[in-house]
C-alpha cells in the first residue's frame, strides 16, 4: 500500500468515523448515504462518485430507519466504503466508470450487516455506563455523568474508526485486484445492474417515502439525471 493509499485511507477513516457520530449523538442526518458519500466523495476530489453512490444507497434503504431498540443495517459504514473503493480504484485521472461503482457496492454491501451487529454490541458494552451515570447522577456528579457520555461516544468512535479502516484496504484491494481481470459478460452485468439498483431503490423509495418526505423522491431524480447524463 503506498503512501498516497495510506494518507486517502486515514482520512476516509477519521471523516467516516466523524459522521458515523451522527447516528447516535448529533441525528442531524449527516449520517445519511446521500450526505455521507458525497462528503467522502469531497474530501477524495470526486464528489459526483459520492452523489451518485450516495443518492443510490439512500433509494435502497430508505425504509429501513431506527426506531425504538431497532438498528438498522449501518448504511453509513457501506456509503463511506463504497464511495471511497470505487474512486480509490479509479484510473489517475476522470470518475471511476459505472461498472466499478457498482462492484464497490457489491463488495461493501456487507458492511452495513457487520456494522449493525457491531452497534448492537456497543449499546450493550455502553448499558454498564449507563448504570454508572445514573450512580453519579444521584451523588449530584454532574463531571462523571459528562465523562459517562465522553467514554460511550469515544468507544463508538473508536469501533467506527477501527473497522473502517480495516474494511476498507481490504475491499480496495479486492476491486484492484478484481475489477481489471474481469470478463465482459460479467463487466455487462455490473453495468445493467448500475442502472437496475435505482429501479429497486424507487420502489422502496415509494413503499417509504410518507415516512421519509422528499428525500427519496430527491435521491430519484438526481438518480435519473445522472443516467440520463451518463448516456449524454
Amino acid at each position: 500500500m503506498g503512501t498516497v493509499m495510506l494518507s486517502e485511507t486515514a482520512i476516509t477513516a477519521a471523516l467516516g468515523a466523524l459522521i458515523c457520530l451522527d447516528r447516535v449523538v448529533v441525528q442531524v442526518m449527516i449520517s445519511r448515504p446521500i450526505v455521507a458519500a458525497p462528503l467522502i466523495g469531497l474530501a477524495l476530489g470526486d464528489v459526483f462518485t459520492g452523489l451518485v453512490t450516495g443518492a443510490l444507497l439512500e433509494l435502497l434503504w430508505a425504509d429501513r430507519i431506527p426506531v425504538g431498540p431497532y438498528v438498522p443495517p449501518n448504511d453509513t459504514f457501506v456509503a463511506i466504503l463504497a464511495t471511497a473503493g470505487a474512486i480509490l480504484a479509479a484510473p489517475a485521472s476522470g470518475h471511476p466508470p459505472r461498472e466499478a461503482i457498482a462492484l464497490s457496492i457489491l463488495v461493501f454491501a456487507p458492511a452495513g450487516f457487520l456494522g449493525q451487529k457491531m452497534e448492537i454490541l456497543l449499546r450493550k458494552w455502553n448499558d454498564g455506563l449507563v448504570m454508572l451515570a445514573l450512580r453519579d447522577a444521584a451523588k449530584g456528579d454532574a463531571s462523571g455523568v459528562s465523562l459517562r457520555h465522553l467514554t460511550a461516544l469515544g468507544r463508538y468512535f473508536a469501533g467506527s474508526l477501527a473497522f473502517l479502516i480495516a474494511a476498507l484496504p481490504c475491499g480496495s484491494w479486492v476491486i484492484r485486484s478484481l475489477y481489471p481481470e474481469l470478463p465482459v459478460a460479467v463487466l455487462r452485468t455490473l453495468a445493467f445492474a448500475y442502472y437496475i439498483l435505482p429501479l429497486i431503490g424507487v420502489g422502496v423509495a415509494l413503499n417509504s417515502i410518507k415516512l421519509r418526505g422528499c428525500v427519496p423522491l430527491f435521491c430519484g431524480v438526481f438518480l435519473l439525471l445522472a443516467i440520463v447524463a451518463d448516456f449524454l
